[in-house]
């Protein structure tokens, strides 16, 4: 059995992989903490096999003012966690980063692949780079580190930009037919990826995705479809959205940002058990 303790109580990722391990019963003890005070530090670690750490800010601000909470959120906690991950004799220590670590998406199509230095465009990615730069010193043959650098992970009750297409798809009837391709996740294909994580024991650097690229428009199309409703693509509007490329909004919808797709082979691609219709059909279907 393996023991697994997850940080951060609330967090998406962590709720919905505790009801995905709950398909494998006796194969795996799962417990939280809360890091929001400082009473995870008398907590014994040496019981867990993996820590997964999702404990972390989230979501990207441009306020100033919230600079110095991401560097002591997203790294220095991060940084503290893992030192006594390693002190109390744990095996292996999952980091969840992001893809916003090479910064914003592009009006003409960007490809990441193993040799992109990432380049983070807000203290939010810097943040988690930060982190990850920092807990990598820590790695030793029995403290066995794992980076998971996920593009936008979306699925039932996900919060971010995919909740407000999908608000948006069942609003508005014409969409702009823009050509831009995304790296996305659903939520079970991640949840799969760290669970195959945990069971081989993996350390170093990870990039799922699903296997399709997604086009917003598209997506936006399906999501209607869901709900049974059509939505008109249009191309008369695409000149506008060239023009306002520089406003984080249109680069967030309509950028370009994708890994290349052998970065994201793992075990023959067993972890994309979604593709992306159905995927989109289940987020929709299950949030109504």
């Amino acid at each position: 059995m393996k023991r697994i303790l997850i940080t951060g109580r609330n967090s998406y990722i962590g709720t919905k992989f505790i009801e995905w391990l709950s398909q494998y019963p006796g194969k795996y003890k799962v417990d939280n903490v809360s890091l929001r005070n400082d009473s995870w530090k008398d907590k014994d670690f040496s019981n867990y096999d993996t820590i997964l750490h999702l404990a972390g800010i989230a979501h990207v601000s441009t306020d100033p003012k919230m600079e110095e909470e991401y560097y002591k959120v997203n790294r220095d906690l991060t940084i503290e966690v893992a030192k006594k991950s390693k002190e109390d004799g744990v095996s292996q220590f999952i980091f969840m980063s992001s893809i916003i670590v090479y910064g914003d998406g592009s009006a003409k199509e960007r490809v990441i692949d193993r040799n992109t230095i990432p380049k983070p465009s807000n203290f939010y990615g810097n943040s988690k780079l930060q982190a990850e730069e920092g807990i990598k010193k820590l790695e030793t043959n029995d403290f066995k580190i794992a980076i998971i650098r996920p593009p936008m992970i979306y699925g039932k009750d996900s919060k971010g930009n995919y909740p407000r297409l999908a608000k948006l798809a069942k609003l508005t009837p014409i969409f702009p037919d823009f050509d831009n391709q995304r790296s996305m996740l659903h939520i079970d294909n991640l949840c799969e990826f760290i669970r195959l994580m945990i069971d081989n024991e993996e350390s170093g650097l990870f990039f799922p995705q699903n296997r399709e690229y997604v086009k917003t428009s598209y997506m936006v199309k399906i999501i209607g479809q869901v709900h049974g409703k059509k939505v008109i693509l249009v191309r008369w509007i695409n000149w506008l959205i060239k023009m306002m490329f520089n406003i984080g909004p249109v680069n967030k919808v309509f950028g370009n940002l994708v890994y290349d797709k052998e970065m994201s082979i793992y075990e023959k691609d067993s972890y994309q058990i979604r593709d992306f219709e159905e995927s989109i059909r289940l987020t929709e279907l299950e949030s109504k």
